[in-house]
């Protein structure tokens, strides 16, 4: 069973580790070097006002995947733009969707209308989920 909760500082560690892991492996994100649990608490506070990020966490509570949304020069005040990591070998198990849930419920708080994701041509998996 997963359960979905909003992301704290003491979640970035691990954080680090599954998006380090599938930055390694390559090809489905544009991050390119690998993050530390500070990097991801940097990126969590720079926009509280603007973002939301959440956790999605397994029976035994470890982190099996994290997905924010935050505002986008790129973009209109309404929409915002979206990532999502799903640790390796998990995919395809609901937790996307769960994220997503409470993602969505966040973005109408926040006053976003509608998200943006910006996907490699090469991510068949996160197009598939997109």
């Amino acid at each position: 069973m997963i359960t979905v909760r909003p992301a704290a500082r003491f979640d970035t560690g691990s954080m680090a580790q599954l998006l380090n892991e599938i930055i390694k492996i390559g090809g489905t994100t544009a991050i390119a070097r690998p993050v530390t649990g500070g990097d991801l608490a940097e990126w969590m506070a720079s926009s509280p006002d603007r973002s939301a990020w959440h956790v999605a966490l397994d029976e035994s509570e470890q982190v099996v995947g994290f997905q924010w949304i935050e505002s986008s020069s790129k973009l209109p005040p309404e929409a915002a733009e979206i990532a999502t990591f799903v640790q390796v070998g998990q995919t395809g198990l609901g937790i996307g969707s769960a994220l997503f849930n409470a993602t969505a419920q966040a973005a109408k708080t926040l006053g976003y209308v509608w998200i943006r994701a910006n996907i490699r041509a090469d991510n068949d998996g996160g197009l598939t989920y997109y």
